[in-house]
């Protein structure tokens, strides 16, 4: 689903690009990589790694971060989606490791536990037994089912390759990456004047720390979580910095089953699902009330905003932990997002025209193109070049044996 809010009172000039992308774990990233790619491609004018800011809350801060540095949505598709990537290889084992340390660490209060729970039981015998299982019990829960550590080294790793930088202060426009801030229940930005010196792959595992799947993130003492539980889109702290165009993708919607056929019953479904659709519904009014309030607030400013439909079973009902359906989720996205394209096209075209840039309706139309598309484009191109390369060289290895034949 594509909404445009059009400004209320364009300016006369061009102004900054940005890009606000919200959280939705893992396969949420992976929607917002197909949705990004196919907006990458809509675009004529503007690259999207060109933008003037990027923010990111959760699992959208790692997509914000490698936008802005500098990798484009081919690279990342090459490294998270297609698993090529000569520079520094992706595995599920990154997003999916057991934190195993965190359940060592809580098995090893079993004693003190026990000892406790026990007391509590003498204490009250009859009414004490109930309280003092549930005692132990939720002292011997681990923080985290997986280990946040596997994808700092990751992105540190990645982030620290020639041309990019695991630094905020060094990038070419600025990124905010938000967390939520344990202690305090406020939010935090990462990457503005007071948290420049976090470094970006830190400051990501922050935001997307969900609570229950992945441990707090200790920075400078104090615990970090989830940026999302505050507020699932940022788009305003690009508005407020002078932005004039956002384009916006948020990966979660609240399921309207009532539209389906044949009808499902959520409650029917299991406790993820309810759970899923409780936590969609939350955020997703939070951020209706943020986006409405845009065109008031910032009258000058041209706002995109792409979703998946209320109605969209493949997103719902996909299983956040099945790291095999990436490809599957990432194309869904990709050609969801171009449909959405070409259904508001000639509105999107006005909307592109006042900031110097233009809709390539040529690349929407081609029925054929995928999400892989524009690797095997790739892959074609680089072997072109390398071909082109191999017969220069042996061009010039000939040119010179012919000079050395007459010395």
């Amino acid at each position: 689903m594509l909404t445009l809010e059009p400004a209320l009172r364009p300016r006369s000039s061009r102004g900054q690009f940005a890009i606000a992308l919200a959280g939705g774990g893992p396969l949420g990233a992976f929607y917002e990589l197909g949705a990004l790619h196919a907006i990458q491609e809509a675009i004529i004018g503007r690259n999207l790694t060109d933008f003037d800011m990027y923010v990111g809350v959760s699992s959208g801060s790692l997509l914000a971060a490698s936008l802005a540095n500098g990798f484009d949505t081919t690279r990342m598709g090459a490294v998270l989606i297609e698993g090529e990537s000569a520079l520094v290889p992706f595995s599920p084992r990154v997003l999916l490791q057991p934190a195993v340390g965190t359940y060592l660490r809580r098995v090893s209060r079993l004693p003190g536990a026990l000892l406790n729970g026990a007391k509590q039981w003498a204490d009250e015998p009859v009414r004490g037994v109930w309280p003092a299982a549930l005692g132990v019990l939720s002292t011997l829960i681990p923080l985290a089912i997986l280990d946040n550590g596997p994808l700092e080294e990751y992105l540190r790793t990645l982030f620290a390759t020639a041309h990019h930088t695991d630094d905020f202060r060094r990038l070419r426009a600025p990124l905010r990456v938000i967390a939520t801030d344990l202690d305090t229940g406020r939010s935090v930005v990462f990457g503005d004047a007071r948290h420049a010196r976090v470094a970006i792959s830190r400051a990501v595992i922050a935001s997307a720390a969900l609570p229950g799947l992945y441990a707090p993130v200790e920075i400078g003492g104090r615990h970090y979580v989830d940026g999302a539980l505050v507020r699932t889109m940022y788009a305003s702290l690009a508005l407020e910095a002078g932005c004039d165009f956002v384009i916006c993708v948020n990966p979660l919607v609240p399921f309207d089953a009532s539209r389906g056929r044949p009808r499902r019953r959520l409650a029917e479904e299991g406790l993820d699902m309810l759970l899923g659709q409780t936590f969609r519904t939350l955020i997703h009014s939070r951020m209706q009330v943020g986006m409405a309030s845009f065109r008031k607030r910032f009258p000058q400013a041209d706002t995109v905003l792409f979703e998946p439909d209320a109605t969209d079973e493949t997103m719902f009902f996909t299983n956040v932990f099945r790291y095999s359906g990436r490809h599957a989720l990432a194309e869904h996205a990709y050609q969801r997002t171009r449909r959405d394209l070409r259904t508001q096209a000639n509105a999107f075209t006005a909307l592109l025209h006042r900031h110097g840039l233009d809709l390539d309706r040529r690349c929407l139309q081609d029925r054929q193109r995928t999400f892989s598309s524009a690797f095997l484009e790739r892959t074609a191109r680089a072997r072109a070049t390398m071909r082109h390369l191999t017969e220069a060289l042996s061009r010039l290895e000939r040119v010179l044996a012919h000079r050395r034949h007459r010395r």
